[in-house]
């Protein structure tokens, strides 16, 4: 038996290496099996998409936000992996009943890289979440270096429309702007707020504006409507795992954002 902290410094008890994990982050569905417990995983949500084939090899307990208790419990899991930010703490009770919860609660690089550290510890996955961190900082280094000299730009990221909402400040997606030297121009506002698009051109005036493939389905028209209240923006479609995915996503990540700003270097 050993007594845990999760990233929200809550103690959980573990009676044992957990064998039966259930997880609710679509990321980090995707970091277990990156880590090799894709057998120990038996319950995911039904925007785990990656790896794709999961969604008919194992059991869909709900979504996010909303989850399906009695499947749950029907799983006899040992391990529940849960996030601040993408789930909700209104389940948290009736989960904790069930089997040991872990939260998650990811900002920045560092706490992604602290993730996946903890999470090897506590499942016995020490080799393969200290290669991946080795990974991710070597890449993180190289990434630094590439984008040292080049331009600031302000920038405005869409996640939602009509109501139109953003990526604000205390979230992973502005420190992945920030990485990207992307200035956001809604930095001073909190997490994801709503905004009037009537006044962007006064409110930052963006030279990018990114609108993000999840969780909205954006499409030329909204990028067309956006446009109209700008002077000079270049709207780009972004990979929202991309810029929004902790965990093993970052693997990917570094690259995309280097095609990225080739893309947008054509058009300045």
């Amino acid at each position: 038996m050993s007594i845990i902290k999760d990233q929200l410094g809550r103690e959980i008890t573990l009676k044992s290496v957990p064998k039966r994990i259930i997880s609710l982050v679509p990321s980090q569905t995707e970091l277990l099996c990156e880590l090799a417990l894709e057998n120990e995983l038996v319950g995911i949500t039904k925007f785990c998409v990656h790896p794709y084939h999961l969604k008919s090899t194992k059991t869909i307990v709900g979504g996010t936000k909303k989850v399906d208790i009695e499947k749950i419990k029907a799983l006899n899991p040992d391990f529940i992996l849960c996030n601040k930010e993408e789930n909700t703490y209104d389940f948290l009770p009736e989960l904790e009943k069930i089997a040991p919860t872990y939260f998650s609660d990811v900002i920045s690089i560092q706490d992604s890289i602290d993730l996946i550290l903890r999470l090897g510890s506590i499942l016995n996955r020490r080799t393969e979440s200290d290669n991946l961190a080795h990974k991710i900082e070597f890449k993180l280094v190289d990434f630094k270096h590439f984008i040292k000299d080049k331009p600031s730009r302000k920038t405005a990221y869409f996640i939602w429309a009509k109501p139109w909402m953003v990526a604000g400040n205390d979230t992973y997606i502005n420190e992945m702007l920030k990485l990207n030297k992307f200035e956001n121009i809604y930095a001073n506002m909190s997490r994801y707020p709503k905004v009037e698009i009537e006044k962007i051109r006064y409110e930052g005036d963006p030279d990018v504006i990114i609108l993000s493939s999840e969780p909205f389905p954006f499409k030329d028209e909204h990028a067309m409507e956006i446009g109209t209240y700008t002077n000079r923006s270049i709207t780009v479609f972004g990979d929202g795992e991309m810029f929004s995915w902790h965990g093993s996503r970052l693997l990917l990540a570094f690259d995309y954002f280097k095609e990225l700003h080739k893309k947008l270097e054509s058009h300045f």
